[in-house]
């Protein structure tokens, strides 16, 4: 008789409670396995990224061999229109390196609508930089003189004015380039990878930068990476 119960308890399986300790186990397991996925994850789209960024670093350390030494001076960002993205660093380096070019795009950014669409994932930092009071008030300085002559045209004193923005931010960087990022990964424009965000800097070294708006506003310096 005993044998009977017995057999009969087998062929029965799993009982309701060894059935939720089992479901119980297997979720601690994935809540382990899923962010430890994740993290792998991220580190593999952080080491692709740094690697774009050192490809540009060397693009841009070619152009300024070839433009005596000074920075592109360009907007920040491209703008988007229909025939594609216009302007900012891909198209200042658009003969030294193709704007499509993959390396122009984090690898976990998928944002179609904003940064996408504008041919690259990253923000140029000395597109910012110009526009601050401490390197227009050197510039309009320089520009005096040529403000007050007659012969120069509007296109003139445009090209000009780029020029000596371009040796005013250049010669920040010379100063003080390991604190300010050049290419900066931006939270706002898509997820990302890291944060405080990776970035490529003057010395074409990739590193980690502070949040962009501490760094503009003479934030802490970024820690290397």
């Amino acid at each position: 008789m005993l044998s009977i119960h017995t057999s009969r308890r087998q062929a029965a399986g799993f009982t309701i409670i060894e059935l939720m300790v089992v479901i119980g186990i297997i979720g601690v397991l994935l809540g382990l396995v899923f962010p430890a996925i994740r993290t792998f994850r991220m580190e593999a789209f952080n080491v692709n990224f740094q690697s774009n960024l050192r490809q540009i670093g060397v693009v841009l350390e070619t152009y300024m061999s070839q433009n005596s030494g000074m920075l592109p001076m360009v907007e920040f960002l491209p703008a988007a229109s229909e025939n594609g993205p216009v302007g900012g660093l891909p198209w200042a380096l658009r003969g030294f390196i193709e704007r499509d070019n993959e390396c122009w795009c984090c690898p976990a950014d998928h944002d179609e609508t904003e940064s996408l669409s504008t041919g690259t994932s990253y923000f140029y930092v000395p597109g910012l930089l110009r526009y601050t009071p401490s390197v227009q008030v050197q510039v309009q300085q320089a520009m005096l003189p040529h403000y007050l002559d007659p012969t120069v045209s509007i296109d003139q004193l445009e090209r000009l004015q780029e020029a000596m923005e371009s040796r005013v931010v250049t010669a920040f960087y010379r100063q003080d380039g390991r604190r300010m990022p050049i290419l900066n990964d931006s939270i706002d424009r898509h997820p990302g990878t890291r944060v405080p965000r990776n970035a490529l800097f003057f010395d074409s070294s990739v590193g980690i930068s502070t949040d962009l708006e501490d760094v503009l506003e003479g934030g802490e310096d970024g820690d290397d990476g």
